[in-house]
């Protein structure tokens, strides 16, 4: 696995980097789903936050795997940056908005690399 992590383009770690940061976000807000689950055994919140726990852990282990799938994934988990360009940008002001787009940007970016596509080869 060392090899592997050392062989990995840097808008791959960029991108699990981003990935991990969004799996330990969704860990730490998820007692909040679980009290509300108490009140209401489905709610839309708890619905969406088990898919973006399963759209998360499925890209990354794809990605782990170097799938090609996964490119078209990560891409997809890269882009909801998109919606907190605006939220931060409602509540932290321009400070927030700005480094949201340049977190975008970064993501973005690095996945579009022609190393960063290419290490995406198993079928």
């Amino acid at each position: 696995m060392l090899a592997a992590w050392r062989a990995m383009p840097n808008g791959v770690r960029i991108f699990l980097v981003y990935a991990f940061a969004l799996l330990l976000l969704l860990g730490l807000t998820l007692p909040v789903v679980v009290d509300q689950a108490v009140q209401a055994p489905v709610s839309p919140v708890g619905l969406l936050w088990m898919l973006l726990l399963a759209y998360l852990i499925f890209t990354i282990t794809l990605v782990l795997q170097r799938k090609q799938a996964a490119y078209a994934l990560s891409l997809g988990l890269a882009s909801l940056t998109l919606p907190l360009i605006v939220l931060l940008g409602q509540f932290a002001g321009i400070p927030g908005a700005a480094f949201a787009l340049t977190l975008a940007l970064i993501l973005f970016i690095s996945l579009r690399q022609r190393t960063a596509r290419a290490w995406f080869v198993e079928p």
